[in-house]
């Protein structure tokens, strides 16, 4: 009996060491192999009319389709509900791992909780949910702050710090929010005599579009748009040329860097002069990977955090090519 005794806690140390020398992650996905072609991942959009999430699909799909697992995306619509519906299906079709940008982290925390115990890789992008294996985020107020530091320079290098502002916000989403206010901060800080006429929430192309044709209604003389990311921005440039506001005393600045907002600053006399590149495609690409590993190898009993690189572009630098896309 001592001898049967011993040889059990000498096996239980081993697995307890075995354990940590694979960084205290969990065995829970590893205790059947799965082939990889079975393997299931999923990307859940807040809202794919946003270039930003498309760029971010395109990289997750793209390292699937590599890695030979099965993949889906998904739109929420920016609708709370269906976000919540989209989850519930993908974990009841037991799917091996997915990532999202929550709508509300309140509403879908208890699902992710829900996935968890069912062994389920769980990672969100941009916006965080607090409670998943993998966030894949930023600095929502350094992001903002970068795009409306390189507004402020532009109004004070070219119209001697004074001009009319339209801020198009993401104000709709809570933990978005603070982006906005770095860019408000940077503008002022940079150009304490500006005029902020208007800031709104509209980042969509539509939505962008419509702020600005209202804003310069009663604006007339407005001229630097400046968005929290591309998607509103390109709708407010778009509403800027349609009101025919082109030169040197007219811009548009944003964030995200993504291929629609690149392509218009590349237009001949084009007044889109800056964004800030966050490297949706790699974001994308590297959840997928990171999700993969986790399925595959075991998932860290430690969450894992990682933030989303972003570098300022203006359109000098895009035009001469000394900033080149990535994908």
């Amino acid at each position: 009996m001592p001898l049967k005794k011993t040889t059990i806690a000498l096996v239980a140390a081993l697995i307890s060491a075995a354990s940590f020398a694979q960084g205290g992650k969990s065995t829970l996905n590893t205790s059947e192999e799965k082939k990889t072609k079975d393997i299931k991942l999923a990307y859940v959009s807040m809202n794919l009319a946003n270039p930003w999430n498309i760029a971010v699909k395109k990289g997750f799909e793209n390292a699937c389709k590599e890695l030979g697992v099965q993949y889906l995306s998904i739109d929420s619509q920016y609708k709370v509900d269906k976000q919540v519906s989209d989850l519930e299906n993908l974990i009841n079709a037991k799917y091996d791992g997915f990532t999202f940008t929550p709508i509300d982290p309140n509403a879908t925390k208890e699902l992710v909780e829900t996935a968890k115990a069912k062994g389920i890789a769980t990672a969100s992008i941009a916006q965080m949910q607090d409670n998943v294996n993998l966030i894949y985020t930023l600095n929502e107020y350094d992001y903002g702050y970068a795009i409306g530091k390189q507004a402020g320079e532009w109004i004070r290098d070219t119209l001697g710090g004074k001009a009319e502002v339209a801020i198009i916000s993401q104000d709709n989403v809570e933990a978005v929010i603070p982006r906005g206010n770095g860019v408000e901060d940077a503008i002022r800080k940079i150009c304490p005599n500006i005029t902020i006429v208007s800031r709104q929430a509209g980042d969509t192309p539509e939505g962008g579009l419509k702020i600005i044709e209202s804003v310069l209604q009663s604006h007339p003389s407005l001229n630097v748009v400046v968005g929290t990311n591309d998607s509103g921005a390109i709708g407010g440039y778009q509403a800027m040329v349609n009101a025919r506001k082109s030169g040197n005393k007219y811009a548009v600045f944003s964030g995200d860097a993504t291929s629609e907002c690149l392509a218009l600053m590349r237009e001949p006399n084009s007044i889109y002069r800056g964004t800030v590149d966050l490297f949706p495609y790699k974001g994308g690409y590297e959840s997928a990977k990171i999700l993969y590993k986790y399925v595959t190898e075991g998932i860290p009993t430690k969450q894992e955090k990682i933030m989303l690189p972003y570098v300022p572009v203006s359109q000098e630098d895009l035009l001469s090519g000394k900033y080149i896309p990535q994908n």
